[in-house]
């Protein structure tokens, strides 16, 4: 599944097609990114009618890869490397939107169905397993 990103887009456009993909899942843009594992500050959140060419670094266009899976993290890291676009995957929690800060390496559709809690990071056992 791809997104198609050109020159004469507006946010809303690129975050309506992602929303008919996953549902539960949103995109959300931001006028510069947040570092990996913390929320972008959401005074820096820009509107959904913003027109793509006022806010990338990167003037190109083509294809957003957003196949089921692919992690959040790559999505976003794609929307930056290939677009010049701080985006973030939200996925909702009960009534809540929530940014992957912990759930990034996750997929869309592990994301999309809710599996979040598979966000916990891994542990070492206290004790090694004996045979």
């Amino acid at each position: 599944m791809q997104i198609y990103i050109s020159e004469e887009a507006i946010i809303s456009d690129i975050q309506e097609r992602f929303h008919h993909l996953y549902p539960g899942l949103k995109l959300a843009f931001f006028r510069k990114s947040g570092l990996p594992g913390e929320c972008t500050d959401e005074k820096d959140r820009l509107s959904s009618n913003t027109p793509i060419e006022k806010v990338r670094m990167l003037h190109s266009f083509g294809w957003l890869d957003v196949s089921h899976y692919r992690t959040a993290l790559a999505v976003e890291h794609d929307l930056k490397c290939l677009f010049g676009l701080h985006g973030r995957v939200l996925h909702k929690k009960g009534n809540l939107w929530l940014q992957t800060t912990t759930t990034g390496h996750l997929t869309l559709e592990e994301l999309n169905a809710g599996d979040s809690e598979k966000a916990t990071a891994f542990q070492l056992p206290e004790e090694p397993e004996t045979e």
